[in-house]
């Protein structure tokens, strides 16, 4: 973690939340949140990228898990984004800007309930870049915005893109500051069946390589928390959210009781 942001966290926290980037299967996070706090597992600081930061900036804002979805009812994905003649991507991230100031209390990141740090990518300078404060909107649309399909989010005059490209799994942000760090990663690496042309196989590749800086991360968390069962749902299906949702309550839930039938707790044995 950047000296800047310690000194912004000074307090020490029981535990954090590490979400990872995952877009539609963003969803599972909030399953994932809502078994931890029935299991009385609540952050106190939060860290989030691309999907994660969006999960975790309705949490933050004061919403319980479960009703964050009813924000979602009623939307599809073509709602949310506006499609542009390509230059710098398919679709705008406007729509969904504005979505989330209309549906946040909180207008910047210092004035959420709980604090927390999101990750986007700095395009420009070729760096992640951690926010603790300003807009919400802005940083939460710049975390989640996947190059080539979405244009990048300027901010104060630098284009942003995805958090994930450089940390999917935004563990180390928090370490220090945390005695217990959750990780909930919502995107593992799965090598499943695939079809054997160029494209399938450029984008197998692709996502290879975007979840391998996940690798590192993983170790560093003293719960993991991956769905395996995340694999078929389009990035568009946003009607899908309540299912993707017990998914990740499903997996939580089920690792949660077995850890404590096995070990008495749910943490890594050090």
């Amino acid at each position: 973690m950047d000296t800047e942001i310690t000194n912004c966290f000074m307090q020490r926290h029981p535990i954090g939340f590490a979400l990872s980037g995952g877009f539609i299967k963003g969803f599972a996070h909030l399953g994932a949140m809502q078994a931890l706090l029935e299991h009385d597992i609540k952050p106190t600081v939060l860290s989030g990228v691309s999907a994660g930061a969006l999960a975790g900036a309705f949490y933050a804002d004061g919403n319980e898990p479960y009703r964050v979805l009813d924000f979602f009812a009623g939307h599809k994905f073509q709602d949310l984004t506006k499609l542009v003649i390509p230059k710098v991507g398919l679709f705008v991230l406007d729509e969904f800007i504005d979505f989330l100031r209309t549906n946040l209390k909180a207008r910047n990141l210092e004035e959420l309930q709980i604090p927390m740090v999101i990750t986007a990518t700095d395009l420009d300078h070729g760096r992640p870049v951690s926010f603790y404060r300003g807009d919400i909107a802005q940083r939460v649309a710049a975390s989640c915005c996947m190059p080539v399909l979405f244009a990048p989010v300027q901010i104060e005059g630098t284009n942003y893109v995805d958090g994930g490209v450089f940390s999917n799994l935004p563990v180390s942000i928090i370490r220090r500051i945390c005695d217990k760090v959750v990780a909930v990663n919502v995107s593992p690496i799965l090598a499943d069946k695939y079809k054997k042309n160029i494209v399938s196989i450029a984008m197998r590749s692709y996502n290879f390589m975007f979840r391998a800086n996940t690798l590192p991360e993983r170790r560093k968390a003293d719960l993991l928390i991956e769905p395996y069962n995340l694999g078929g749902y389009s990035n568009t299906e946003l009607e899908k959210a309540e299912e993707i949702f017990q998914q990740g309550y499903a997996t939580a839930g089920d690792l949660l009781e077995q850890l404590i039938i096995e070990r008495g707790n749910v943490w890594k044995r050090k």
